[in-house]
């Protein structure tokens, strides 16, 4: 009886090998073969064309960068948006110790790990001056001000997509619910 199962056993594999083997007559040109993570995919940025009103001292949420500067960081809770093309936008007021203060218009892009400055408070501090905006950058950890490190890190983004919807980041913003402290 073995030696009967052992035979059919080698037919069977011979039969597969054999059907391996084969090459068909017109083999597909698999030279475009791309894997699903090497694939680059075309990003189209939303466009900015209205900037938000100017932030008010009673929208403000602040958040830690670090123990180590003197500065304070806050958002503008009305400002902030997640954009259907991954960035999240927002108005960051830094201040001194000594009141100065200053006030962007930003966006963080998930997917790339990069920031955008889209406008800056003018001079007369009384509206947006987009002449400063830039394009895209890489966000740097090593500085001590490095806000949009923590932002990113800590409460905008994860798995290189925005951590949820406005309303979501907000409540950890608030609640300041940071990444790790969620893991706890």
């Amino acid at each position: 009886m073995k030696a009967i199962v052992l035979a059919l056993a080698c037919a069977a594999g011979s039969a597969l090998l054999a059907g391996c083997s084969h090459i068909p007559a017109n083999p597909k040109d698999d030279s475009k073969f791309q894997y699903l993570l090497d694939r680059t995919t075309e990003w189209t940025e939303n466009k900015v064309d209205t900037l938000p009103p100017l932030p008010s001292p009673q929208d403000l949420i602040e958040f830690d960068v670090s123990n180590n500067t003197p500065l304070h960081f806050a958002i503008d809770g009305k400002s902030l948006s997640v954009g259907s093309d991954g960035v999240v936008r927002y108005t960051v007021v830094i201040t001194s110790s000594t009141g100065a203060h200053n006030v962007n218009y930003e966006g963080i892009r998930c997917d790339t790990y990069e920031w955008r400055l889209y406008a800056g408070l003018n001079a007369d501090h009384d509206g947006w001056d987009r002449t400063v905006a830039n394009d895209w950058t890489r966000i740097e950890n090593g500085n001590l001000n490095a806000y949009r490190a923590s932002l990113y890190q800590d409460y905008f983004c994860e798995n290189k997509m925005p951590t949820g919807s406005t309303k979501m980041i907000l409540d950890n913003l608030r609640a300041h619910r940071t990444a790790l402290s969620k893991i706890k």
